[in-house]
């Protein structure tokens, strides 16, 4: 009898307990994004409770789609952007290393009521900050992004609009060696079209001496980043005439690039050489990542009085006016309520960033730049340097500034951003007011 009892326990072991234990094995092994026991033991009360996917009003609601997981980085800075198609809470937290078991420290954020789109994936990293992101379903309403940290020092997190975007701006020491997974994300500025080669039929042409590139004027300044604002399916502000902002600040900008590069003998990056989108926070993340010594961000103003008018010059801060606040709200293509929420969270964001120098870089850029197209056209008004809490310079490591060049809402200038001496103008008293910057550094 005892026998035949130890056989039926044994077949119910086999049949039912040791397919159990295989599976939550399995199922342990495919959850290896969502760490081990101290990371459960960690979580809030809040992570623990479900979230329901019902709306106040009883509507059932999907999930938010985590579109995209990507990473800009140089040996010392590393931006991550998890990319959702609309708003959604989340958490993070940070654990210290486990010795023992050989795991490096990790930053992870919860994000609630979300799921993960096809095809996003982990990311190698490996930028001497971090090793990796990984992301996965912590919970059927829970995605879990993990961060395996280096030699991180301070971090900061906050987010975008339009689209939603969760960022994580992480630093650290710089080191000699690192092994990176970069991604290109840069316009480079092309060079100048050679002059074509004379066709022989007699006798040779000689080719002329062709000068020596220029020298840069100083060390501390040798690569600027110019962004030229808007572009693809933004089109920025519009002209009453058609104008679009987009169009005429990338040619402004690309006369600024070429006279930066061939008068001052420095290296720049564009943001877009052409007429294409370019998220916000790209912008600045790729001024971090080939260490640019300064970023600016070109604009054409507008407002829905015609006759407002003039040139002005802003630096991150917070906004003082309502005035300012409507257009950064405008600029970041966002809501002022949304500007509001970014301004209660920028006094901790702007800890680390060059709020002295971007100033002074602002007000050498205004002074220059009235200077040059003022005598030049009638009734240019100066608007002066002003702060404002603008996505673009969000995150930048370096003096960064944002010109307004004109009111593309008003006729008359309008008229003049379109036409070509005046986009000459322009670059070149930018160019002047960046060549005092760092005339001023010596």
């Amino acid at each position: 009898m005892q026998k035949k009892l130890f056989t039926l326990w044994s077949i119910i072991f086999l049949a039912i307990i040791l397919p159990w234990t295989v599976f939550a094995q399995e199922s342990a092994d495919r959850s290896h994004v969502l760490e081990n026991s101290s990371i459960l033991k960690s979580q809030t009360d809040a992570a623990k409770q479900k979230i329901s996917p019902f709306d106040k009003t009883g509507k059932y609601t999907e999930p938010a789609l985590i579109k995209e997981l990507r990473h800009w980085s140089n040996p010392d800075y590393t931006r991550i952007a998890i990319s959702l198609d609309r708003e959604t809470k989340f958490e993070y937290h940070r654990l210290p290393p486990n010795v023992e078991k050989k795991i490096p420290p990790r930053l992870y954020i919860d994000i609630y009521g979300a799921k993960i789109a096809p095809g996003v994936k982990d990311i190698p990293i490996g930028d001497g900050l971090m090793k990796g992101a990984r992301i996965g379903q912590f919970r059927p309403d829970i995605v879990r992004v993990v961060l395996d940290l280096d030699s991180m020092k301070d971090f900061k997190i906050f987010t975008f609009s339009d689209p939603f975007s969760i960022i994580i701006d992480a630093r650290g020491d710089r080191k000699m060696e690192i092994s990176s997974s970069r991604e290109t994300v840069i316009s480079t500025l092309p060079p100048p079209p050679e002059p074509r080669s004379a066709r022989v039929e007699e006798k040779p042409v000689p080719k002329p001496k062709t000068a020596p590139p220029p020298r840069p004027i100083i060390g501390k300044i040798r690569r600027v980043v110019v962004d030229p604002g808007h572009g693809g399916h933004d089109p920025g502000a519009l002209g009453g005439g058609g104008s679009r902002e987009k169009d005429v600040v990338l040619q402004i900008a690309t006369k600024l690039a070429r006279r930066l590069r061939e008068e001052l003998g420095l290296d720049v990056v564009l943001t877009r050489s052409t007429d294409v989108f370019v998220e916000l926070k790209e912008r600045t993340a790729i001024a971090n990542k080939v260490g640019a010594d300064l970023f600016v961000s070109i604009h054409a103003n507008a407002a829905l009085n015609r006759g407002s008018s003039g040139i002005e010059t802003y630096y991150l801060n917070l906004a003082k006016t309502e005035k300012v606040a409507q257009l950064a709200a405008q600029e970041n293509g966002t809501s002022l309520e949304k500007v509001s929420l970014l301004q209660a969270v920028l006094f901790d964001l702007m800890a680390n960033y060059k709020l002295n120098d971007s100033a002074h870089l602002a007000d050498e850029v205004q002074k220059a730049l009235v200077k040059k197209v003022g005598p030049r056209y009638q009734g240019v008004r100066n608007l002066g340097v002003k702060q404002g809490p603008f996505y673009v310079l969000v995150g930048a490591t370096m003096p960064s500034i944002l010109v307004e060049t004109a009111f593309i809402s008003n006729p008359q200038e309008e008229s003049r951003l379109n036409d070509p001496t005046y986009q000459d103008q322009t670059a070149e008293g930018i160019l002047d007011g960046i060549k005092a910057y760092i005339a001023s550094l010596k």
